[in-house]
């Protein structure tokens, strides 16, 4: 695997590799890598000729300064953890390289509806950030395919908008990886590492939870369901519930009646021991 900090250096190596004809998947990290993130990697390596991935702890989508300062940086362990999954490149730049210019950055991106709710109330800013890295990321490495991970369901949803937005619908391809849990059910993250023993066993009441909300969706009004929800992840522990949401799968409107030909998912973020947790569940 050779390891690019070099945005020129990168589109360089990829305009080759197009010109040989090679198919290229890309696969966006924040790094901490854990099974979640190598799954995709074991996707991408399938149907693509080389596979990209990118470590960049991007600050625009931070909107809580001490949340960027403690996430988890693992450099070594993840460089160890890509070569072993076959990762083709690693792109490691700085934030200049980046954001030459400075983070702070005009563009804005006409998300609609799909920003101002759930991740989006409780994280102003946040997926303006995140569409800033992502388009910047896209335009050095060109991917055929895009690969991102089910657990962040919503910034899927997302960039899938951007990329509409940017007319790149028939250029990538967007492929979600199912999201992987321990053994306790606890969903993969890179946030995990900050919990203590104790709070991570607590942790798993959001599994619980989101299958309490699946067995009971279609006997139970959907506002004693969430009402019901909220207060057992308080007396499991949790500090604070941002949000306990049952939505229609395809658009994320929240939904007050249960219809049973509808497509919908369960969306939980709280936080524990200090540390904000999210997870998500389709329920039919």
């Amino acid at each position: 695997m050779k390891v690019l900090k070099n945005k020129k250096t990168l589109v360089d190596y990829v305009e080759r590799q197009r010109e040989m004809g090679k198919k290229i998947g890309f696969a966006p990290t924040m790094g901490a890598l854990h099974e979640g993130h190598l799954s995709l990697y074991n996707i991408a390596k399938e149907q693509n000729d080389e596979v990209i991935s990118s470590i960049f702890v991007n600050p625009t989508q931070f909107n809580d300064k001490k949340d960027f300062e403690k996430y988890p940086i693992t450099i070594e362990n993840d460089i160890l953890q890509l070569e072993q999954a076959g990762c083709d490149i690693l792109f490691l730049p700085s934030v200049n390289e980046i954001y030459p210019n400075g983070t702070e950055v005009n563009k804005k991106y006409n998300l609609g509806f799909i920003e101002t709710i759930l991740e989006g109330s409780a994280r102003p800013g946040h997926f303006q950030g995140v569409c800033q890295v992502v388009d910047r990321l896209l335009k050095i490495v060109k991917p055929n395919i895009l690969f991102l991970g089910q657990k962040d369901y919503q910034q899927c949803m997302v960039i899938d908008k951007m990329i509409e937005l940017l007319g790149l619908k028939n250029n990538i391809q967007l492929v979600i990886g199912a999201t992987l849990r321990e053994t306790s059910g606890l969903a993969m993250s890179s946030r995990n590492v900050r919990l203590s023993d104790g709070d991570k066993q607590k942790a798993t009441a959001i599994y619980q939870s989101l299958n309490y909300i699946k067995q009971h969706i279609g006997n139970t009004p959907i506002a004693t369901l969430l009402q019901n929800t909220k207060n057992s992840l308080i007396q499991s522990g949790f500090e604070k519930v941002d949000y306990v949401a049952i939505c229609n799968a395809q658009t994320l409107d929240p939904i007050t009646v249960f219809e049973k030909e509808m497509k919908l998912v369960a969306l939980i973020a709280a936080f524990i021991g200090g540390v904000r947790l999210i997870d998500n569940m389709p329920l039919n």
